[in-house]
C-alpha cells in the first residue's frame, strides 16, 4: 500500500458520525491484528471491519484530550486515514492492534492541541515583540518530558505498556482494559501497578 492510495468509503456511516465512546468492538484484540495485516495489503473490506471496531474508541480518546466534539471527529477521521495508510507499520510483536490504534489516536489529538497552542502563541508573539523566556523553557521541558515518557514506556513489558496506554491515554476502566486485552481484571491491576512503579523509577519522580 502506498501513501497515494485512495481513502476507502467505509459503507453507510450515518453522515460519518463515529459510534459513541464506550461501544465495545465486535471482535477480539487478535482479530484486529489480523485485520490490520490485511489492511496493510490494501484490503478495503478489512479496513471497513477495523473502522467499525475502533471508530468509537478513537473518537472517545480524541474527545477526552480535545474536549471539543467537532475537533474530536476531525481527529478521529485523520487517525482512521492514518490506519489505512500506515497499517503496515503495525507490529503484532510489540502489542495489540487496539493499543496501536489508541496510541495513534492519542498522539494525533495531542498534536492537535499543541498545534492550537502554538498558533495562539504565534498570535500572541506577533502582538508583542517581547520574548517570554519562561514560556520557551516550559515548552522545551515539556517536549523533553514527553520523550522521556515514551522511552520509559518502551522499557515496560507488553502487558504493562498496553494496560497503562489504554487506561491513561484511552480513559478505559480496569474491567474495560481487561476485556480489550482478554486477561483477568486482577492481572491488569497488578501489571498496571508494577508498570507505574517502574515508570516512576525510570522518570525519577515521586508520586
Amino acid at each position: 500500500m502506498t501513501e497515494s492510495q485512495s481513502w476507502p468509503s467505509p459503507g453507510d456511516r450515518g453522515a460519518g458520525q463515529p459510534p459513541a465512546h464506550g461501544q465495545r468492538p465486535p471482535g477480539h484484540a487478535g482479530d484486529l491484528g489480523a485485520l490490520l495485516a490485511r489492511v496493510a495489503r490494501g484490503d478495503q473490506p478489512a479496513f471497513e471491519a477495523v473502522y467499525d471496531s475502533v471508530a468509537g474508541q478513537v473518537f472517545g480518546v480524541a474527545r477526552s484530550v480535545l474536549r471539543d466534539p467537532a475537533q474530536a471527529e476531525e481527529v478521529a477521521q485523520e487517525v482512521l486515514l492514518e490506519v489505512w495508510r500506515t497499517a503496515s507499520r503495525f507490529d503484532a510483536g510489540r502489542g495489540s492492534g487496539t493499543a496501536w490504534v489508541m496510541m495513534l489516536a492519542h498522539r494525533r489529538a495531542v498534536d492537535r492541541v499543541r498545534s492550537r497552542q502554538a498558533s495562539a502563541e504565534r498570535e500572541s508573539r506577533a502582538s508583542s515583540p517581547d520574548i517570554d523566556y519562561d514560556v520557551v523553557a516550559e515548552t522545551v521541558e515539556g517536549r523533553l518530558d514527553a520523550e522521556r515518557v515514551r522511552k520509559c514506556l518502551g522499557a515496560l513489558t507488553e502487558l504493562q505498556r498496553e494496560s497503562i496506554t489504554l487506561a491513561y491515554y484511552g480513559g478505559y476502566t480496569y474491567r474495560e482494559v481487561a476485556g480489550l486485552l482478554e486477561v483477568a481484571v486482577g492481572t491488569v491491576k497488578t501489571r498496571m501497578r508494577d508498570g507505574l512503579i517502574r515508570l516512576r523509577d525510570c522518570l525519577g519522580v515521586d508520586w
